[in-house]
């Protein structure tokens, strides 16, 4: 087996590449990966330079891992901002550093395509001493695997990686014939909460549609794009993606995305954009003008879980963060990243670190589960 790096996903064939990406995650899909970079949001220019790898053998692909060469820490949700911190004030440079990830998605999936009768765990190894290798003769501080499933993850750990956990909050489709079926497991009062939140959307005289990427309109996607930039302006940041992106993914991938629109009075008022795999729908984008009482709620929670129950979609991945998504019924959940670092004296302080947060992360998410609202068995 070759490891070939290459500068650009157009150098790979789609089909090649796709043949090895496991249908129900569709963030590694050739398409996907293709708007970011032809979009620039995923570039050199931003700070996110494609290396990605592949492996063949006999002419054969066999493996792929995306990878970039980053020059900053954005973009990531999973924030290592302090140890860069801490090699520059040693008079050490934390950047570049290799990452694989899927540019700003905090969405846990395969990170390393493998075809069915290639050895896994030994095609990891030998990306790993490439990595390594490369790290090694470019000065690249550290190589950081973010998000990895949890297979993956625990050959990373083998390989002796520090594995970080953190929380995310998810919801699991239990045969549910219905929402109303759902609400039946909570408690009397979170149920009554959840339908007064449903309800005062209605009172507003809002009206929601939910819409297959294929049926959206230019001008609706005009739309969801101002309110996606809303809301990183709001928090005073300059949106990752751009319209171009949107676009592209709209024309190859719009039967995996699912689109839900908010309107008052004939107006669009809110939006909230999805995407489709074949257990899973990821909640990814939202955005509103002005805020109305459970709009948000109603828009990127209670719409998907409708969604998820009506198509049998096992699990709802609404992305990271969000601590007011328990009382809904999303569990605790844990996530992992991967790090290797070049210099032994920062990877042992950061080993000692990572025990550390296992520890308050594995508290965390004993407590957060006792805040769920399901009735007591």
């Amino acid at each position: 087996m070759k490891v070939k790096p290459i500068t650009s996903i157009t150098q790979i064939d789609a089909g090649a590449w796709n043949r090895l990406v496991k249908d129900s995650y569709p963030f590694l899909r050739h398409e996907f990966l293709l708007a970011l970079e032809q979009s620039g949001c995923a570039s050199a220019q931003a700070g996110w330079s494609p290396h990605h790898l592949l492996v063949a053998q006999d002419h054969e692909l066999l493996a792929f891992m995306p990878l970039y060469l980053k020059a900053h820490s954005r973009g990531e949700y999973v924030f290592d901002q302090q140890w860069a911190q801490a090699y520059q004030q040693y008079g050490f440079h934390y950047y570049p550093k290799w990452l694989t990830a899927i540019p700003f998605t905090p969405c846990q999936g395969p990170r390393i395509a493998v075809d069915e009768s290639a050895d896994a765990p030994a095609v990891m190894r030998l990306l790993l001493d490439f990595i390594k290798e490369q790290a090694e003769q470019n000065d690249i501080s550290s190589w950081h695997c973010l998000f990895p499933d949890s297979g993956q993850a625990e050959w990373l750990r083998n390989l002796g990686l520090g594995l970080r956990e953190s929380v995310q909050f998810h919801w699991f489709n239990k045969g549910y014939r219905d929402f109303d079926d759902f609400l039946q497991t909570f408690s009397a009062g979170k149920r009554k909460m959840i339908k007064r939140e449903r309800r005062r959307v209605s009172e507003q005289d809002i009206e929601l549609r939910r819409l297959n990427g294929r049926e959206v309109s230019p001008a609706q996607w005009q739309a969801f794009f101002q309110f996606y930039t809303v809301t990183y302006l709001k928090n005073g940041m300059s949106p990752y993606l751009n319209p171009a992106f949107f676009e592209q993914l709209a024309a190859t991938m719009g039967e995996r995305l699912l689109l839900v629109l908010a309107t008052k009075g004939g107006k669009y008022v809110g939006a909230a954009l999805s995407v489709i795999g074949s257990d899973t729908l990821y909640g990814r984008y939202w955005g509103c003008y002005e805020e109305f009482s459970g709009l948000h709620f109603e828009a990127c929670y209670y719409q998907g879980l409708e969604y998820c129950i009506e198509h049998g979609l096992k699990r709802f991945d609404s992305g990271a963060q969000g601590e007011h998504k328990i009382a809904r019924g999303f569990e605790p959940v844990t996530t992992w990243s991967a790090h290797w670092l070049q210099d032994a004296a920062f990877a042992e302080a950061v080993e000692h670190f990572l025990a550390e947060e296992r520890e308050s992360m594995a508290l965390y998410k004993q407590d957060a589960a006792m805040y769920l609202p399901f009735k007591k068995s």
